[in-house]
């Protein structure tokens, strides 16, 4: 695993940004993930046996036929399936190296899979969830998880219930095949945002023009890839115009402890330190 290959999305200046939690324009990073016992090739290629490895159960789950494209009739099918190969996607070794450096050790809880898969199929059909947004990551009072609307859910200043934003690529991904779009920096326009709502957070932000001058990045990358984000990265899916589905998971990565913007010790992690430097700076 010492050969897996770590970098960053630009920072706001351009070019690459080096990792120092105490930059504000740090908003992502990834990471290739691989088997424990398939550490990645000496040319930094990306592991890919696991996104491999499960593709055939995502195209039985969403009920078309890789082979035949008249089967995709949808925009977007969302699907789970519970293999063994997507828990071992989001606990690898260097994943968890990565959750360490930017949530803190022992203060995230490790994933049981890589979530729901969201695929985008190549489409003139407009697929309805195209809007830039932040992930909602706590139900309201009254509420549970798993249950009620998700549309209630909530989101507030210390990201309760989050900790990271996570994209897990099980396909190749270039620039028409329905990437993310990332608005760089964006994050401190959406903790700014927050300030005011307090713990109790507020259910929905319309984010339309909220960090619209920022550059955006797309999601891209080959199979096996993983973005590690700042959970208040405001993001949004978009059509796709390539040739293959793509296919890829966005699950939180879960906290132990609550994020806090005041400690005693000092012991801010980089997701902390970005949201007090974001309102110090407002």
């Amino acid at each position: 695993m010492s050969q897996a290959r770590v970098a960053f999305l630009p920072s706001q200046g351009g070019g690459l940004a080096p990792f120092d939690s105490g930059r504000q324009n740090i908003i992502s990073t990834y990471f290739w993930f691989c088997r424990a016992n398939s550490p990645c090739r000496s040319d930094r290629t990306p592991c890919k046996k696991i996104a491999d490895a499960g593709l055939p159960a995502l195209w039985q789950a969403t009920g078309c036929d890789a082979n035949d494209p008249a089967t995709w009739t949808r925009p977007v099918v969302r699907v789970w399936t519970p293999l063994i190969s997507f828990h071992e996607a989001a606990n690898t070794p260097v994943l968890h190296d990565a959750f360490d450096k930017l949530v803190g050790r022992g203060r995230w809880m490790p994933r049981p899979d890589v979530g729901v898969f969201v695929v985008r199929f190549p489409s003139q059909t407009n697929p309805g969830d195209l809007g830039w947004h932040i992930d909602l990551s706590f139900p309201p009072v009254t509420g549970e998880r798993g249950g009620g609307d998700y549309s209630d859910w909530r989101v507030n200043v210390t990201s309760r219930g989050r900790a990271l934003l996570m994209l897990f690529l099980f396909s190749d991904i270039g620039e028409n095949d329905a990437p993310t779009r990332i608005r760089v920096g964006s994050h401190c326009d959406a903790a700014r945002l927050l300030l005011p709502f307090g713990e109790a957070g507020v259910p929905q932000l319309d984010l339309a023009e909220t960090g619209m001058d920022r550059p955006i990045a797309s999601a891209t990358g080959e199979a096996g890839t993983v973005y590690l984000c700042h959970p208040f990265l405001i993001h949004a899916a978009q059509p796709h115009r390539g040739h293959t589905p793509r296919f890829m998971s966005q699950p939180p990565l879960g906290p132990t402890v609550p994020l806090r913007l005041e400690r005693d010790d000092g012991a801010y992690s980089p997701v902390e330190t970005a949201i007090r430097a974001a309102l110090l700076n407002s």
